[in-house]
């Protein structure tokens, strides 16, 4: 059995993805790991260690065909599909991302939105009408959604988690400030601004 990458490289693969679709718009056709580690701020070694994980994508002395290794990055992390996400939260930090305009072309796209504010349920959030948090599990279920996105504040988000774990959910984005429980085979990534600003002050 194949030794598991490491969630740090697998971490690094959407910044690799990123960049090379920017090289796509800019009319590139073929890259070096050398060009991404002078545009990503990492070593080239590091590059090509991370993707040899996955596979052979380049050739000594002429790199890698830029579209070509997009797309299998796409397949690796499984966004050569788009995956319906679940928001729950319609407040200001909801609103902004389902504004958001940057998901759909990177695999997602927030399929519903919910909330336990009575004057909220039943009204619409750009064109989702914002159901009742009361039923969150049995939405996810029946929609089989596997993504959420929680914008809660933090006395709540416990709550709200164990509800998408019920109904079935499997990665969760969770912007509020606080950590919260979920059995094995359930990821969580957390959001938090405050905690990247503090890190950043630290060097000021």
């Amino acid at each position: 059995m194949s030794k598991p990458v490491s969630d740090i490289v697998i971490g690094r693969l959407p910044i690799y993805l990123r960049a090379l679709t920017r090289l796509l718009e800019e009319g590139q056709t073929i890259t070096a790991s050398k060009d991404l580690a002078e545009r990503l701020g990492i070593s080239s070694a590091q590059i090509r260690k991370d993707l040899s994980h996955f596979g052979e994508f380049g050739k000594q002395g002429m790199g890698y065909d830029i579209a070509y290794l997009r797309d299998q990055l796409k397949s690796i992390l499984q966004v050569d599909r788009l995956w319906d996400m679940v928001l729950v939260g319609a407040g200001d930090l909801g609103h902004a991302i389902v504004h958001y305009g940057g998901f759909e072309g990177r695999g997602f796209r927030v399929a519903c939105v919910c909330d336990n504010n009575p004057q909220k349920i039943g009204r619409r959030l750009g064109h989702l009408e914002i159901y009742d948090t009361a039923h969150l599990a049995e939405i996810v279920r029946q929609r089989e959604i596997k993504i959420a996105i929680v914008a809660v504040p933090a006395d709540a988000a416990q709550i709200v988690v164990d509800q998408l774990v019920e109904g079935g959910a499997k990665a969760i984005l969770n912007y509020a400030p606080i950590t919260v429980t979920v059995p094995s085979g359930v990821r969580v990534q957390y959001f938090d601004p405050s905690i990247h600003l503090q890190r950043m002050t630290y060097y000021l």
